[in-house]
């Protein structure tokens, strides 16, 4: 079943519990580009250099990716909701200590804390949607997925809108919607089962072994590269105000939302998911090219179009991730997880730095070779990366070399969507 069959009505008849989640889903995907539109600010607000403000996203996604080896060895003896509420509640003292922050050190610190949180929910917000949605998988993967989506659009509108006034708010707004958030968790969602086995720290690294799972990792890993140059490097190269910025990356977020949930599916099903994902890195690199040696229009033009071709790789990123190897899903995606955010915790340092030793076009020329070098991983090992038919569901389906895995494969585990 197609989730994008499951209707209207199998979307937004869901208990509140779901909702609860999915809107706090909202907030917690929202806060990855919150400080987009800000980062200037931030930058003249504590009298840092690109380069030390870029650190609020290394942190962020170093803690996240090491956190990976620890979501499912928590939530496997916390039980769901208790790590949902975890990671909440860490969520909110950090992001609010963020705001009261007066030096980019102490900034960078709390952003750590936070990307603890963050990673705690969000790796386990997905199965407990699945878990306590009605209607079928299919539909309460798609809500989970137009949760991530909305995050990503509307992170830098909001971040805009508060970080006019003052860098500050951002950070007490996010602290305060995932306090309501923790309330509505608190109040609708009851426990659910907790796995018969329990996760230890090494599965998600032992599950690596695997050929296809490394190599969709290593894939996503340049590709995350390339990404998070454009997210966190972009907003210096631009220049704007909040407001522009964040309507910028409102743009950029809107079409990564759309191609994620909508447009990936349907070229996926006509020309194959591998040909897609590599056709679409091919063309994440030949805009970023343009983004850094077009001027100031070119510039905010590929930034916003940039979206769609980062919508579709997560969308199949994260299907290769948990279809491509026979580890249960949540390992699998917390390996491949843990390999990719160091990217995302790579570029926002090194991009700065490169345009210190060099100009303002080379971190863009690497950002390109990245995006060129992940869709030359898939295509060397595309063998390994075709789907195995023992993954396929039980009513039949198609190698997601030739075809698109069913998105309802992913019921039994967890998954943290490219964001």
């Amino acid at each position: 079943m197609d989730p994008f069959d499951a209707g209207a009505d199998g979307i937004l008849r869901q208990p509140k519990a779901v909702w609860a989640t999915a809107g706090a889903s909202v907030v917690a995907f929202m806060g990855i580009g919150l400080v987009d539109p800000i980062l200037p600010s931030i930058a003249r607000g504590l009298d840092a250099s690109a380069g030390q403000v870029s650190l609020l996203f290394t942190s962020y996604f170093l803690i996240t990716a090491l956190a990976m080896l620890l979501t499912g060895f928590v939530s496997s003896r916390l039980g769901g909701r208790r790590t949902l509420l975890l990671g909440l509640a860490l969520v909110v003292v950090f992001a609010g200590l963020a705001g009261t922050s007066d030096t980019v050190g102490q900034l960078v610190g709390h952003r750590a804390g936070w990307g603890l949180g963050n990673a705690l929910f969000v790796s386990t917000a997905l199965a407990v949607i699945v878990g306590a949605a009605a209607g079928g998988s299919a539909a309460a993967i798609l809500l989970y997925e137009s949760a991530l989506g909305l995050g990503m659009a509307c992170g830098p509108l909001v971040g805009a809108l508060l970080g006019d006034a003052s860098w500050r708010y951002p950070f007490f707004g996010t602290a305060f919607l995932m306090a309501v958030g923790f309330l509505c968790i608190a109040a609708f969602l009851k426990e659910q089962p907790r796995p018969a086995r329990k996760t230890s720290l090494l599965d998600p690294v032992k599950a690596l072994g695997h050929g296809g799972l490394a190599s969709a990792a290593v894939s996503a890993f340049f590709y995350n590269y390339t990404f998070f140059t454009v997210l966190a490097f972009t907003p210096f190269v631009l220049n704007m105000t909040p407001y522009r910025s964040g309507a910028v990356f409102f743009a950029w977020g809107v079409l990564l939302a759309v191609f994620s949930v909508v447009v990936a599916s349907r070229l996926q099903e006509r020309f194959g998911s591998l040909k897609v994902l590599g056709g679409s890195l091919l063309l994440l690199a030949a805009d970023v090219l343009v983004l850094g040696y077009g001027d100031h229009t070119a510039a905010v033009v590929c930034t916003i179009l940039s979206g769609a071709f980062i919508g579709v790789n997560n969308t199949v990123y994260t299907e290769l991730a948990l279809g491509v190897s026979d580890a249960p899903r949540p390992v699998a995606s917390a390996g491949y997880n843990f390999v990719r955010w160091f990217a995302a915790a790579a570029a926002p340092y090194f991009a700065p730095k490169i345009e210190e030793w060099t100009d303002v076009h080379i971190p863009f020329v690497v950002a390109a070779v990245t995006a060129a070098v992940g869709a030359l991983v898939v295509v060397v090992r595309r063998k390994a990366l075709t789907l195995p038919h023992s993954r396929l569901p039980s009513g039949g389906g198609t190698p997601l070399a030739e075809g698109r895995e069913p998105r309802h494969a992913a019921e039994d585990g967890v998954t943290v969507p490219a964001g």
